[in-house]
């Protein structure tokens, strides 16, 4: 049923639920994963020298790098044989989110209540709020 899912992911506790269940629904219909992070340029609008965005921006991407790397380890470590292809994007995370999945035609947005960098309204988080008021895809919300 869900052939394409998109996780997208901060390395929280949140999003690693989050990619634990759609690396489950993924392996039991045979899909793939598209594991999404995105690095927030608004918090970037302040700082005028532009070495120090460059070296923010860089230390952004290694972190999610690697969180994109813990959904592929969690996948090896399960034996699941799922695709998992990485992007990295820049801009506002719940646009971005919107966007790669109309792009990647998924089937599904698998993500956490709240991330790490955000500060809880109430039980979901103002990026997953975003994501499911304006998605034209199914969005699952993990708590």
């Amino acid at each position: 049923m869900y052939k394409k899912i998109l996780i997208p992911t901060d390395g929280s506790k949140q999003a690693l639920k989050a990619a634990k269940h759609s690396l489950w629904l993924s392996d039991k219909s045979h899909g793939e994963i598209i594991a999404l992070h995105v690095i927030e340029t608004s918090s970037f609008s302040n700082i005028r020298a532009r070495e120090l965005k460059h070296e923010m921006k860089d230390m952004l991407k290694d972190e999610g790098d690697q969180a994109i790397h813990e959904i592929i380890q969690i996948s090896q470590k399960n034996d699941l044989n799922t695709k998992i292809m990485s992007r990295v994007e820049e801009g506002s995370a719940a646009d971005k989110i919107l966007d790669v999945a109309d792009e990647e035609s998924v089937d599904l947005i698998v993500m956490g209540t709240s991330g790490k960098h955000g500060i809880d309204r109430f039980l979901i988080g103002s990026v997953a709020e975003k994501v499911v008021r304006n998605s034209t895809k199914p969005v699952l919300v993990v708590h």
